[in-house]
């Protein structure tokens, strides 16, 4: 049986520059040197920190849409999910693009309506509204295209597409909305199909090899070098609806689950007490640094803040320390 990791929340961690802002941090990072990486909304851009939460740079002002999404670092170069204009970029760590996937303003048709992921109609190529990018050791992207398709795209490192799956529906590798990806230690492929309540799991060709239910809401997901699986899981308010499981009956307050590689839950936290720290509102993102450290990034605003019930002060940002 795995260690049940634990952690403690570090208060005041983010030293936010003065007349910065992120209302939402909707992707979060860490490089080779454990700086971090926070991408956000409302003012778009990346933030980088070191280690002891110092301000580091920003760049990305005046390049992303207000719908950034998803970050992923490899070999310290940063790839960037925008669903608002339809790109994954790569860039070096200054912020120099070197790669664009997709063509700004460019959508694939899937007979999406702009608004509701149940009318998507078929998959298609990339993107519309892509949501999540993970590479490979060998260098090959995923990408998670999810609010506007219903898809994962496969491609070599220069940009070149190898392979697309999905379809929009609620059977065995159909998508509501694939959201996080990410490439387990053992070289599997695993989505988050957020909607669905669902991860899917497929070897590095699509092909499916298993699916874990015991999920809600599934946004993100991050493998430590502890060999456990971290999942980031967001707010079932009542009356939503969820495509497998219907109209939500209750308040299922966001957490964050932690998995072994054969899905059993090794420990998962919290609570209505949402605002408190080391708890969530609406958690999208998370990843872990070299010590096992824990960073987990919020789209408060979207989820909480603009819909009522939450303070505009709540936390959007939040580092664990690894006990």
């Amino acid at each position: 049986m795995a260690i049940v990791p634990k952690f403690k929340v570090i208060e005041g961690w983010e030293k936010l520059p003065k007349g910065y802002v992120h209302k939402d941090v909707d992707g979060v990072a860490v490089d080779s040197k454990d700086n971090v990486y926070l991408m956000t909304r409302q003012d778009a851009r990346i933030i980088v920190y070191d280690r002891e939460g110092n301000f580091v740079r920003s760049w990305g002002e005046g390049l992303f849409t207000p719908r950034t999404h998803g970050i992923a670092i490899a070999e310290d170069m940063v790839y960037t999910v925008d669903d608002g204009d339809h790109t994954v970029r790569k860039f070096t760590p200054e912020g120099k693009q070197v790669l664009m996937l997709g063509t700004p303003g460019k959508f694939s048709d899937t007979g999406y309506d702009g608004k509701t992921i149940a009318s998507i109609k078929r998959g298609g190529p990339p993107f519309n509204r892509p949501t999540d990018v993970a590479v490979a050791p060998d260098g090959e992207l995923y990408v998670c295209d999810g609010y506007g398709n219903a898809r994962v795209h496969r491609f070599k490192g220069n940009g070149t597409l190898i392979q697309s799956w999905g379809e929009p529906g609620i059977g065995p590798g159909q998508f509501h909305l694939p959201h996080g990806i990410g490439v387990s230690p053992d070289n599997r492929v695993f989505v988050t199909d957020r909607e669905n309540d669902r991860i899917h799991i497929y070897s590095r060709d699509g092909q499916l090899l298993d699916t874990w239910t015991h999920v809600q809401r599934p946004t993100d997901i991050s493998f430590g070098k502890d060999g456990l699986v971290y999942v980031s899981e967001l707010w079932w308010r009542v009356g939503q609806s969820s495509f497998v499981h219907g109209e939500i009956k209750w308040d299922l307050p966001g957490r964050v689950s932690i998995f072994d590689l054969q899905g059993n839950v090794i420990t998962r936290w919290g609570g209505a007490d949402r605002e408190a720290p080391g708890y969530f509102v609406a958690p999208h993102t998370l990843c872990l640094d070299s010590r096992g450290d824990m960073y987990v990034g919020e789209v408060t605003w979207t989820f909480g803040v603009s819909r009522g019930g939450v303070r505009e002060d709540a936390h959007t940002f939040q580092k664990f320390a690894r006990g």
